[in-house]
Parts: structure tokens; sequence; C-alpha cells
């Protein structure tokens, strides 16, 4: 109550808290109403089914019986996502099931089943609006995950499309958060399939991993563009200054325990290497500490940097005394 706006850094926070404040006269961005659909992933698909957003097939169950009795009877095939419907975080709360012996891993609690999409790349474009109704979108990138801990290890900018692929995620991302009517900055992650077209995964309403090398590389970065948005100034330019890499710094499988950066200065000692690290003091395996942003005149020479500074710099832990 003692400030004039409210925004929010991530979307798990108490929905009907922010609904009475909202009807006590305060103005929050993003709104609780698009707030309450994107922190619940079924809600979410849900809401492109009916505005006839492109999303892989889906259906909701309450429990892992409901599941059982769905495979029994032949509604899915092998592979399927499973997605537990709030409370998913950097790879936490989705399960890959790529047969029945894997049934075992099925999450318990209210989820959402969606068919395996068969995916060439996948993308993510950050776009803002502010309340007058203006949009801009940031180009879009390509993100490479680690395939134990699910999360994005490498992000690529801009991604490799053609210019007709990069028109079309841009567009569609804008049709996303204008038609959740919101304001502030949505980061919408798009699968792009073998036939080339494109998906729309999951989106998140507030500066966004798929967006921090927009810090160094472009002329506004996502949390200027924020806050533009919000304040309801008008938004800045999006353009690339040099094509980018950034690479997110995971705890090293095997470590936990206070955090020991190694090659810190060597990373430091290449040309265009912007190390961000979050301060945090221990450390586990694939645990997000940090990420490294790398800037070049060329993306293959940004990428060769990229692999210098991943052969370098490794996140590990002291040693117990």
């Amino acid at each position: 109550k003692s400030v004039d706006l409210l925004t929010l850094e991530i979307e798990h926070v108490n929905i009907e808290a922010l609904k009475q404040l909202k009807a006590e006269g305060l103005t929050i961005h993003p709104d609780p109403d698009a707030l309450a659909i994107i922190q619940d992933k079924g809600l979410q698909k849900l809401f492109y089914k009916e505005k006839g957003i492109p999303s892989s097939r889906f259906q909701l169950y309450a429990n892992t019986q409901e599941i059982f009795a769905a495979l029994a009877d032949d509604d899915w095939s092998y592979p399927f996502v499973q997605k537990a419907r709030k409370g998913g975080y950097d790879g936490k709360g989705v399960a890959v099931i790529k047969s029945s012996d894997e049934l075992d891993e099925l999450l318990e609690g209210p989820s959402l089943i969606e068919e395996a999409v068969d995916i060439k790349k996948e993308l993510a474009v950050i776009v803002a609006r502010n309340p007058q109704g203006q949009t801009k979108a940031f180009p879009a990138v390509e993100m490479e995950f680690n395939p134990k801990a699910n999360l994005v290890e490498q992000l690529i900018c801009p991604a490799n499309i053609s210019d007709d692929l990069e028109e079309k995620a841009r567009a569609l991302a804008l049709r996303v958060i204008e038609s959740m009517d919101l304001c502030g900055i949505l980061a919408v992650e798009l699968f792009l399939d073998q036939n080339d077209e494109l998906w729309v995964n999951e989106v998140a309403p507030r500066p966004h991993n798929s967006g921090h090398h927009t810090i160094e590389s472009c002329f506004t970065s996502q949390y200027e563009q924020h806050l533009r948005a919000i304040l309801d100034f008008p938004l800045g330019a999006t353009d690339i200054k040099l094509p980018s890499v950034m690479i997110n710094l995971l705890g090293e499988d095997g470590f936990a325990g206070p955090v020991k950066y190694e090659g810190l200065s060597e990373s430091f000692a290449l040309g265009g290497v912007k190390v961000h690290l979050y301060g945090k003091k221990e450390t586990k395996p694939f645990r997000k500490m940090g990420h490294v942003t790398i800037m070049a005149p060329s993306m293959k020479e940004a990428k060769a940097k990229a692999d210098q500074v991943k052969s370098l710099l490794k996140v590990k832990s002291w040693p117990n005394p």
C-alpha cells in the first residue's frame, strides 16, 4: 500500500492477495487475472485452446490414477510430457515419459499430459506491452537444454532461423501478450517442429532467463523494457548490438557445498565476455549460479568463444574441512 504501482519478479504468488489489492485501487502489472492463468499450466493450455493459439494436444488429470486409466484406454502414446499444474520452475515439475518403463517417474498431484512435439528447435521471444497498447518484440533466441537437468544450458541470439520464421515467431508471441491483455514483459517459449510449424510451449510474465543476454547485447535490456512498459513510457528499441551466446552457469554434477568458481580470471581475460554471478553461497548439481554473455562481431566467433568459456569456467565446491 506504500507504492503507486506493484510489479512482480515471479508468478508463484498469492493471487487472492493481489486481487484484494487491485480491488482497493492499486495498479498491478502484470494483472492478477493474467497471473492466475499463467501460474496454472492447466489454465494456460485451456487459454491457448480457447484463443486458437497453436499449442500441443493436452488433457488435464487430477492424479496418477486417472493417467494410468487414460493409458489403459490408449489415450496416449509414448513419448509424452507430464507437467505439474502449479509450482514448476527451472525444469522441476516436468516429466518426459518415453516408455512404460518410466511410469514410476510420473508426478503426483494435479497435472496435465501433453503430446511430445517432434522438436527441431526450441525458441523464445521476449515481448513487451504498455497500457497504451504499444508492443515490441525482441529477436527470437534459440535455446539448448541440458538433457539431465531439463533447463536452458545455452542460448543463441539471433536464432538460426529464416527471416520468415523470425517474423512468425515474433507475431505469435505478440498475439499471446495481447490476448492476455498483459502489461510488462512476457517471455514466450516456442517449439519449432520438423515441419517448421510453431507451437507455444509456455510463458513467463517477467524478465526471463531467455532474455538475460539483452543486458549487454541489445539497445534496451529486458529489465529496462519491463519498467518502460509498466510505467507506460514508450518502449525501447530491441535491435541487437552484436550476436551473442548466453551460457547458464550450473553447479557441476557431483559437487555440493560452499561454492568455488574455477576459471573466472581466464574467462574475464577473453574480450566480449560478461560474467554475472548471482551471489549464491551454496552450490549443488545443476543449480543455476549465474550466467555469462559472450558477444562477438559474428555468431561463429561468439560460439567459438562460448566453447572456450564452457571449458574454462566451472562451478564446484570447496572440500569439507
